[in-house]
């Protein structure tokens, strides 16, 4: 079962970064700008502690965590969550909105956790609200 989730990752992601606007990090790490703020804003740095609002879901469609659902945001220093988030956050600046793809190395890895299982390749729509 874990070579079929990350080799479904694999093929998802190798397709997703041949899609207009999608663009890849060294690290693997891919992000579509779904909406910009317009200003070229300071970004958070990886010390910064973040405020925004977030959707994640697996490839298959299944959310498995939203701050919309719960209507409040969230905040949370950028170097204590997923490295994926830690590099993606630091791409945006105040008021935009992007969709991440990230891959499960640099999501919850080999062991997934309750919710995800391990070698999950996840799918996150994140605003930023604000950062220090």
């Amino acid at each position: 079962k874990d070579d079929f989730v990350k080799e479904l990752g694999n093929q998802f992601l190798e397709q997703n970064k041949k899609r207009e606007g999608v663009k890849e990090t060294p690290s693997g790490l891919q992000y579509e700008v779904i909406s910009e703020s317009g200003e070229e804003l300071e970004k958070p740095t990886e010390e910064s502690e973040v405020t925004v609002h977030y959707h994640g879901e697996l490839l298959s469609g299944k959310v498995f965590d939203s701050s919309y659902s719960r209507d409040e945001t969230i905040s949370f220093a950028l170097n204590q969550v997923i490295p994926g988030w830690t590099e993606g956050l630091q791409l945006m600046s105040l008021g935009s909105k992007y969709r991440f793809y990230i891959p499960y190395n640099l999501a919850y890895g080999e062991r997934g956790n309750q919710s995800i299982p391990g070698y999950s390749a996840l799918i996150f729509d994140v605003e930023l609200f604000e950062f220090n």
